[in-house]
This record gives structure tokens, C-alpha cells and sequence, in this order.
């Protein structure tokens, strides 16, 4: 699952997104360059099999739809900040490391 999630370029960029209170499809698409509709339609899904994602769909017209983390997805993403923030760690590590 995590070597799925992680190979896939736009999972970690959608998760940023939800992060940062944009959870509608065509938000998302707008707001990163290069995503189209057909890749994050099939990023969503991918999340959603995982149980990362949840979808919310709303019965309104027009109808509209959301997208956010499960229990489950938030414990993930604590994970992987926690990986970012080892890999930031490394990086500041080795430079000093140089430096010495």
C-alpha cells in the first residue's frame, strides 16, 4: 500500500491540499499545475480503496463533492510527517556533517 501511495506523485500533493483546507475536486485540479482531472479522479480512488480518503457527496444542485481523510488516513499522515520531518533531519545531518 505505502509503496502504491508513495509512487504515485500526486498522493502526497493531494494530502498537502486537504492539509491546506482544499478538498473539492475541481479546486484541486485549479490549484496544482500539471494535475489533471483523469490522474486525480484516479489518485481519489486509489485513497478510497485504502481507507485513506473518504468521500462526502452532498445532495445538492448542482451536486457537490468532497473529499476527506479517514481515522485511519489521519494516523497515515502522521506517519508521514514524521518521515518528512527524519528526511529534513538527515539532510541537515549530512550538511554538517560536510562542514566538519
Amino acid at each position: 500500500m505505502v509503496q502504491t501511495i508513495i509512487g504515485c506523485k500526486w498522493s502526497l500533493t493531494v494530502y498537502q491540499l486537504l492539509d491546506g483546507g482544499i478538498n473539492r475536486p475541481g479546486e484541486m485540479v485549479r490549484s496544482v499545475e500539471g494535475l489533471s482531472t483523469k490522474v486525480l479522479n484516479q489518485c481519489l480512488r486509489r485513497n478510497i480503496e485504502f481507507g485513506i480518503l473518504k468521500k462526502v457527496s452532498y445532495p445538492e444542485i448542482p451536486p457537490r463533492v468532497e473529499y476527506e481523510f479517514t481515522v485511519f488516513g489521519t494516523k497515515f499522515t502522521k506517519i508521514l510527517d514524521a518521515l518528512k520531518a527524519l528526511q529534513l533531519e538527515i539532510e541537515s545531518t549530512e550538511f554538517d556533517d560536510v562542514a566538519e
